[in-house]
């Protein structure tokens, strides 16, 4: 373990403050020193094996079976939030802080500003009118004596960039991206976090009218965001739709310790520790104090307009049935399990089902060994939560992808998986990943009460092996950080998965400002 002498009293009163100890400082010390051991993949999930294909047919039964379970107040939806937007507008970002004049003649590139950021950002310029937030950047800019439209016309273009980003105007570079300006209606805007609103009313809403949302924010950005809510739920509301909205904030005990590039604590520039968020895995407990049933994930900035959330809101309903229909089975297969209820023949069929709905793959010596050693495997892997991501093809977006991932216990499981996670320098595995299909669009719904429904403790379904470390900078210093993958990796990674295929007209995520020029964002 490390040495006490790393750290002063000053240090462990932070990490007290912190909700830490030092006995979990100490681990994540030696975890940068010892590396996350790496996932090892079997193969790609492909349709038919690992990914299953929703009939046109199964569709409207599938919205039925979630319809009876939403008007009986099951569903909750659940928006990570907490995201800035910093790196939405980092082109942007990069134009400003390079150019060394404002007023810059129309087409010459500011000096030092990469040729082709620069013709992205005279692209930006030409459509700037279509962006939601066009409206309010003319009135801070107007506010300060700077007719937009005069500023295009006399090539001061420079001059937007320090009123769209910067706390001198809208300051949309800091703000969490849940609350930029996305789509413009007829007769308003909308954020992302009204937007989830309103898909919550389409398939969230229980029989009193009702929708619950609960919103992951930024601690500085949790009155704004609360704020906000209220001022767009009355707008939500004028179709008949109520709204619970709940917020949390990521813990700072879910924190992480930061450390040079000598594995020792990274101090700031006034000698303090430096502790960084983990990642989206540290959302764990936020979901787990939620207390749902059934709870619909989705990523702030997948969204899009009215007039293209119909087949959004069609598979939203289809996978929580498909959900449902597998907890029909499981709870009564796992009360028959708990109780030893159960025939040599209805084990035989529930192991089937195990491997055929669930891909629950067993040893292969198992079967060779007790109906008691049988039956305590099977019941303690369908006693688990249980979700359906929705996965889309795989298109060349960043991010994770369905796998079949071998298990230290020799069994395989189906995981959502990231680049960061496997050996790349390994042929077999490079293969692997260049090999998948499909991609992870986060689109997940989750069965997180058992078959007594009582609320399962989540963080024991997780995999503390699982996880990254990343180099980063403070004060111009590099520093190591750790950080745990997903929520919907390693946190989720002794869960029951199943792997739907959705179509790519439910993933529309707004990864830079230019997505919002896409047919997704506009023609609402």
């Amino acid at each position: 373990m490390t040495k006490n002498n790393f750290f002063r009293d000053e240090d462990l009163r932070q990490i007290k403050e912190q909700g830490l100890t030092l006995e979990k400082v100490q681990s994540d010390i030696e975890r940068f020193k010892k590396g996350f051991p790496v996932v090892r993949l079997q193969r790609p999930c492909t349709v038919g094996d690992g990914i299953t294909i929703l009939q046109s047919d199964e569709l409207d039964r599938l919205s039925q079976v979630h319809a009876e379970a939403a008007s009986a107040g099951r569903m909750t939806k659940f928006v990570p939030a907490s995201g800035a937007a910093s790196r939405m507008f980092q082109l942007l970002l990069s134009v400003m802080e390079r150019s060394k004049a404002a007023d810059d003649a129309p087409g010459e590139t500011p000096v030092d500003v990469d040729a082709r950021d620069f013709q992205m950002f005279l692209q930006f310029l030409r459509n700037l009118k279509q962006f939601a937030f066009y409206d309010d950047l003319r009135l801070v800019m107007a506010g300060d004596g700077l007719p937009i439209e005069q500023a295009l016309t006399d090539g001061h273009h420079t001059e937007l960039l320090p009123h769209l980003l910067t706390p001198r105007g809208l300051n949309y570079a800091n703000l969490p991206k849940g609350l930029i300006l996305f789509h413009r209606y007829t007769d308003h805007t909308r954020t992302p976090l009204e937007e989830h609103l309103v898909e919550a009313a389409a398939y969230a809403q229980d029989q009193d009218r009702v929708a619950r949302v609960h919103f992951t924010v930024p601690p500085e950005y949790h009155e704004a965001m609360r704020d906000h809510i209220e001022a767009v739920q009355q707008r939500c509301e004028r179709l008949g739709c109520r709204y619970m909205v709940a917020f949390s904030v990521q813990k700072p005990s879910t924190d992480t310790i930061a450390v040079d590039q000598r594995n020792e604590p990274f101090r700031d520039e006034t000698g303090r520790l430096v502790f960084r968020p983990a990642g989206h895995g540290a959302l764990l407990e936020n979901l787990n104090n939620v207390q749902g049933d059934i709870i619909f994930i989705k990523n702030i900035d997948n969204v899009t307009v009215d007039r293209l959330k119909p087949p959004t809101y069609l598979y939203k309903r289809a996978l929580a049935g498909y959900l449902l229909e597998l907890q029909n089975v499981i709870f009564p297969h796992l009360q028959a399990l708990l109780h030893e209820r159960v025939e040599e023949q209805s084990l035989k069929e529930m192991f089937a089902f195990a491997r055929e709905k669930l891909s629950i793959v067993p040893p292969a010596e198992l079967m060779q060994k007790s109906r008691a050693e049988r039956i305590a495997f099977l019941a303690s892997r369908l006693n688990r939560p249980l979700r359906v991501c929705g996965v889309v093809p795989n298109t060349g977006e960043p991010g994770g992808g369905p796998f079949w991932v071998q298990q230290s216990d020799h069994t395989l499981s189906l995981q959502i998986i990231e680049a960061a996670q496997i050996d790349m320098q390994d042929p077999g595995q490079r293969a692997c990943w260049e090999a998948v299909t499909h991609f992870n669009p986060v689109d997940l719904v989750c069965g997180v009460r058992d078959y007594r429904g009582s609320p399962f403790d989540l963080p024991r379904f997780s995999d503390p092996d699982t996880g990254f470390i990343a180099q980063k900078s403070k004060d111009g210093k590099v520093l190591r950080a750790l950080e745990l993958p997903g929520l919907w990796n390693g946190a989720m990674a002794h869960w029951n998965t199943v792997f739907v295929e959705v179509p790519l007209i439910t993933f529309n995520p707004v990864k830079t400002v230019f997505d919002l020029l896409r047919d997704a964002h506009r023609g609402a």
